[in-house]
């Protein structure tokens, strides 16, 4: 058993450092598809919240690298790692997973048929991976400056989002249950862009006009102070549901200076905020505002 989970160990980093040259960020996973190196504060609970910062290895997908030398420093402090984890969201692919899952007892691709059709959306051809339960994952690339959460049965049941702050179980890993394989005539294709219609639907639902404009005080100021509260990791994403609001309650033109003021004291550049005000004016059918000179 042993010399099996070895190779199993092996082959699995070399499945990793083959995602690595293709631009994806891994982690080592066991058997059990969890990260296979523990959080070296989980017997300090008075510990501030900590993404690598100390330097040592087990922060989850805050490990992920694409370094090959990280991985495989990675994989021999885990030399019980059977498998590899992909870190979504990260540049330059920003992975988004669609995980139409099995084991619930409903047709999940059906499910996302029919949201295609009711949004008009279609799926492009990608990389398509098979899980042991008889799922697939679905990779999707989404723009750099949105981070879209990850979700659990949101969008219909049995589909779950792998998004910022998530990760995919690679092709070749082995688990409790099986290998992950990849869909044939799927392996040589890139991530595929994620359609407009569909990101849509992945990012945080508006809420009612009525709601908003209880909340905003007539003037946007509700949406101002939502990206004044941002910290780090989520100024980007707060910026763009709140400009989204903005452009879908008519609001824009009297409060996108105030938005991107308001962005700047988080940390972001003018020059980001605006870029990623842009995006939100693309992506609900506006014209981007024009740069100043």
């Amino acid at each position: 058993m042993a010399t099996t989970d070895r190779q199993a160990t092996t082959l699995a980093l070399a499945h990793a450092l083959s995602a690595a040259e293709r631009g994806l960020a891994v982690i080592p996973l066991s058997r059990t598809k969890l990260p296979a190196l523990r959080s070296p504060h989980r017997d300090d609970p008075t510990a501030p919240p900590c993404h690598g910062e100390c330097g040592r290895f087990g922060h989850g997908v805050y490990d992920a690298s694409t370094d090959p030398r990280r991985i495989r420093e990675l994989f021999a402090a885990a030399p019980w790692a059977t498998g590899y984890g992909i870190a979504c969201g990260l540049p330059p692919h920003h992975l988004i997973g669609v995980d139409l899952d099995t084991k619930s007892g409903t047709d999940s691709s059906t499910a996302l048929r029919e949201l295609a059709l009711r949004h008009l959306f279609t799926i492009p051809p990608t990389v398509v991976v098979l899980t042991p339960s008889g799922g697939r994952h679905l990779w999707l690339t989404g723009p750099p400056d949105v981070a879209v959460p990850n979700s659990a049965g949101r969008l219909a049941p049995g589909i779950d989002i792998r998004g910022a702050g998530g990760y995919l179980v690679g092709p070749g890993s082995r688990t409790d249950h099986g290998t992950y394989t990849t869909a044939p005539g799927t392996a040589h294709l890139p991530p595929a862009r994620c359609p407009t219609a569909l990101l849509r639907l992945l990012l945080p639902p508006p809420r009612p006009r009525a709601a908003a404009s209880r909340t905003t005080g007539g003037h946007g100021q509700g949406l101002v102070h939502f990206v004044q509260a941002a910290h780090e990791g989520q100024r980007n994403t707060r910026l763009f549901w709140a400009a989204c609001r903005a452009y879908e309650n008519g609001l824009a033109p009297a409060l996108l200076p105030a938005l991107v003021e308001a962005a700047r004291t988080t940390g972001l550049t003018d020059r980001e905020a605006r870029a990623t005000i842009a995006s939100a004016a693309r992506l609900t059918g506006h014209h981007p505002p024009k740069d100043r000179p």
